[in-house]
Protein backbone atom coordinates (compact mmCIF):
# COMPACT_ATOMS: atom_id res chain seq x y z
CA UNK A 1 0.00 0.00 0.00
CA UNK A 2 2.67 2.53 0.91
CA UNK A 3 4.73 1.83 -2.39
CA UNK A 4 1.69 2.56 -4.37
CA UNK A 5 0.47 5.51 -2.25
CA UNK A 6 4.23 6.91 -3.11
CA UNK A 7 3.95 5.59 -6.84
CA UNK A 8 7.15 3.63 -6.85
CA UNK A 9 7.99 0.66 -8.84
CA UNK A 10 8.56 -2.07 -7.11
CA UNK A 11 9.10 -5.96 -8.15
CA UNK A 12 6.73 -8.31 -6.18
CA UNK A 13 8.30 -11.54 -4.88
CA UNK A 14 5.73 -13.42 -3.27
CA UNK A 15 6.27 -15.92 0.22
CA UNK A 16 3.44 -17.81 0.85
CA UNK A 17 3.04 -18.24 4.45
CA UNK A 18 1.43 -21.90 3.65
CA UNK A 19 2.76 -23.98 0.81
CA UNK A 20 5.58 -26.06 1.58
CA UNK A 21 4.76 -25.96 4.64
CA UNK A 22 5.52 -22.26 4.55
CA UNK A 23 8.10 -20.42 2.19
CA UNK A 24 9.05 -17.62 4.83
CA UNK A 25 10.77 -20.64 6.48
CA UNK A 26 13.07 -22.06 4.25
CA UNK A 27 15.90 -21.06 4.25
CA UNK A 28 16.31 -18.90 1.33
CA UNK A 29 13.65 -16.72 2.94
CA UNK A 30 15.33 -16.58 6.54
CA UNK A 31 18.93 -15.70 4.86
CA UNK A 32 16.95 -12.17 3.93
CA UNK A 33 14.73 -12.08 6.84
CA UNK A 34 15.79 -13.82 10.39
CA UNK A 35 12.72 -13.53 11.94
CA UNK A 36 10.95 -15.50 9.03
CA UNK A 37 8.00 -12.72 8.80
CA UNK A 38 6.82 -10.88 6.03
CA UNK A 39 7.42 -8.22 4.14
CA UNK A 40 10.45 -7.95 3.61
CA UNK A 41 11.76 -4.92 1.52
CA UNK A 42 14.71 -4.48 -0.12
CA UNK A 43 16.15 -1.80 -1.89
CA UNK A 44 19.71 -1.96 -3.23
CA UNK A 45 21.96 -2.73 -0.22
CA UNK A 46 19.29 -1.90 2.52
CA UNK A 47 17.62 -4.81 3.70
CA UNK A 48 14.39 -4.08 6.16
CA UNK A 49 11.69 -6.26 7.94
CA UNK A 50 8.25 -5.07 9.52
CA UNK A 51 5.94 -2.94 8.04
CA UNK A 52 6.30 -0.07 10.05
CA UNK A 53 10.17 0.25 9.82
CA UNK A 54 9.45 -0.38 5.52
CA UNK A 55 6.72 2.76 5.90
CA UNK A 56 9.19 4.92 8.03
CA UNK A 57 12.36 4.21 5.40
CA UNK A 58 10.15 4.86 2.34
CA UNK A 59 8.83 8.12 3.86
CA UNK A 60 12.83 9.66 4.92
CA UNK A 61 13.47 8.53 1.27
CA UNK A 62 11.24 9.25 -0.98
CA UNK A 63 9.54 11.80 1.18
CA UNK A 64 6.49 12.46 -1.30
CA UNK A 65 3.80 12.22 -1.57
CA UNK A 66 3.87 11.86 2.58
CA UNK A 67 2.34 9.35 4.23
CA UNK A 68 2.55 11.17 7.85
CA UNK A 69 1.39 14.69 8.14
CA UNK A 70 3.46 17.86 8.63
CA UNK A 71 2.70 18.43 12.47
CA UNK A 72 4.79 16.66 15.15
CA UNK A 73 1.45 16.03 17.16
CA UNK A 74 0.09 15.22 14.19
CA UNK A 75 2.83 12.36 13.34
CA UNK A 76 2.55 10.85 16.60
CA UNK A 77 -1.06 10.70 16.51
CA UNK A 78 -0.89 8.52 13.24
CA UNK A 79 1.81 6.40 14.49
CA UNK A 80 -0.50 5.96 17.55
CA UNK A 81 -3.40 4.23 15.74
CA UNK A 82 -0.66 2.25 13.41
CA UNK A 83 1.55 1.04 16.26
CA UNK A 84 -1.78 0.16 18.15
CA UNK A 85 -2.47 -2.26 15.11
CA UNK A 86 0.84 -3.13 14.74
CA UNK A 87 1.82 -3.98 18.50
CA UNK A 88 -1.54 -4.48 20.03
CA UNK A 89 -3.88 -6.38 17.80
CA UNK A 90 -1.66 -8.04 14.71
CA UNK A 91 0.83 -10.18 16.75
CA UNK A 92 -2.21 -11.89 18.28
CA UNK A 93 -3.47 -12.92 15.15
CA UNK A 94 -0.86 -13.65 13.55
CA UNK A 95 -0.42 -17.00 11.74
CA UNK A 96 2.51 -18.29 13.74
CA UNK A 97 0.53 -17.78 17.34
CA UNK A 98 -2.57 -19.21 15.83
CA UNK A 99 -0.60 -22.33 14.59
CA UNK A 100 1.04 -22.49 18.59
CA UNK A 101 -2.09 -22.32 19.61
CA UNK A 102 -3.66 -25.54 17.67
CA UNK A 103 -0.27 -27.53 16.93
CA UNK A 104 1.24 -27.28 20.66
CA UNK A 105 -2.17 -26.20 22.76
CA UNK A 106 -4.50 -28.86 20.79
CA UNK A 107 -6.71 -25.74 20.17
CA UNK A 108 -9.78 -26.45 17.50
CA UNK A 109 -10.58 -24.42 15.10
CA UNK A 110 -13.40 -22.96 16.62
CA UNK A 111 -11.74 -22.15 19.60
CA UNK A 112 -9.05 -20.65 17.91
CA UNK A 113 -11.15 -18.55 15.46
CA UNK A 114 -13.15 -17.64 19.03
CA UNK A 115 -9.70 -16.16 20.06
CA UNK A 116 -8.64 -14.44 16.66
CA UNK A 117 -11.90 -12.63 16.90
CA UNK A 118 -11.67 -11.45 20.64
CA UNK A 119 -8.34 -9.89 20.23
CA UNK A 120 -9.20 -8.39 17.09
CA UNK A 121 -12.62 -6.71 18.22
CA UNK A 122 -10.83 -5.64 21.21
CA UNK A 123 -8.49 -3.62 18.89
CA UNK A 124 -10.66 -2.43 16.35
CA UNK A 125 -12.96 -1.17 19.04
CA UNK A 126 -10.23 0.92 20.81
CA UNK A 127 -9.22 2.08 17.29
CA UNK A 128 -12.75 2.93 16.73
CA UNK A 129 -12.78 4.56 19.70
CA UNK A 130 -9.34 6.56 19.29
CA UNK A 131 -11.03 7.59 15.26
CA UNK A 132 -14.20 8.49 16.43
CA UNK A 133 -13.38 10.37 19.34
CA UNK A 134 -10.22 13.04 17.70
CA UNK A 135 -11.21 16.20 15.55
CA UNK A 136 -7.89 14.94 13.90
CA UNK A 137 -10.34 12.42 11.61
CA UNK A 138 -11.02 13.09 8.53
CA UNK A 139 -12.38 10.98 5.19
CA UNK A 140 -8.73 8.78 6.05
CA UNK A 141 -7.54 8.10 9.66
CA UNK A 142 -5.51 11.73 9.94
CA UNK A 143 -7.47 14.14 8.16
CA UNK A 144 -8.37 13.67 4.08
CA UNK A 145 -5.25 12.20 3.09
CA UNK A 146 -4.78 8.28 3.18
CA UNK A 147 -1.47 7.90 5.35
CA UNK A 148 0.48 5.49 7.55
CA UNK A 149 -2.15 4.69 9.88
CA UNK A 150 -4.55 3.96 6.87
CA UNK A 151 -2.18 1.37 5.31
CA UNK A 152 -1.94 -0.40 8.56
CA UNK A 153 -5.73 -0.17 9.47
CA UNK A 154 -6.52 -1.72 5.73
CA UNK A 155 -5.42 -5.23 5.96
CA UNK A 156 -6.00 -5.42 9.75
CA UNK A 157 -9.71 -4.80 8.50
CA UNK A 158 -9.63 -7.51 5.72
CA UNK A 159 -8.25 -10.50 8.45
CA UNK A 160 -11.14 -9.43 10.69
CA UNK A 161 -13.57 -9.70 8.05
CA UNK A 162 -12.36 -13.03 6.33
CA UNK A 163 -12.77 -14.21 10.09
CA UNK A 164 -16.09 -12.99 10.43
CA UNK A 165 -15.54 -10.35 13.39
CA UNK A 166 -18.24 -8.11 14.09
CA UNK A 167 -17.39 -4.68 13.07
CA UNK A 168 -20.88 -3.58 13.81
CA UNK A 169 -20.16 -1.47 15.87
CA UNK A 170 -17.35 0.07 14.33
CA UNK A 171 -18.66 2.31 12.07
CA UNK A 172 -15.57 5.19 11.77
CA UNK A 173 -13.46 2.30 10.72
CA UNK A 174 -15.82 0.83 8.47
CA UNK A 175 -15.96 4.23 6.61
CA UNK A 176 -12.47 4.73 6.83
CA UNK A 177 -11.69 1.24 5.51
CA UNK A 178 -14.36 1.88 2.44
CA UNK A 179 -12.92 5.65 1.33
CA UNK A 180 -9.48 3.44 1.31
CA UNK A 181 -10.47 0.60 -0.08
CA UNK A 182 -11.98 2.74 -3.09
CA UNK A 183 -8.58 4.13 -3.98
CA UNK A 184 -6.17 2.42 -6.50
CA UNK A 185 -3.69 2.21 -4.18
CA UNK A 186 -5.39 -0.11 -2.02
CA UNK A 187 -6.48 -1.74 -4.35
CA UNK A 188 -3.81 -3.07 -6.53
CA UNK A 189 -2.43 -4.15 -2.44
CA UNK A 190 -5.09 -6.34 -2.06
CA UNK A 191 -4.62 -9.52 -1.52
CA UNK A 192 -6.55 -10.75 -3.66
CA UNK A 193 -5.50 -8.88 -6.44
CA UNK A 194 -1.76 -10.05 -5.88
CA UNK A 195 -0.11 -12.32 -8.44
CA UNK A 196 -0.12 -15.60 -6.36
CA UNK A 197 -3.41 -14.97 -5.16
CA UNK A 198 -5.28 -18.22 -4.85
Amino acid sequence: IALALKGLAYEYVPVHLVKEGGQQLQDAYMAINPTALVPTLVDGSVTIAQSLAIMEYLEEVHPQPALLPESPGQRAWVRSIAQSIACDIHPLNNLRVLKYLQRELGIDDEKKNAWYRHWVEQGLLAIERMLSDSALTGRFCCADTPGLADACLVPQVANARRFDCDLSSMPTVVRIDAACCALPAFLAAAPANQPDAQ
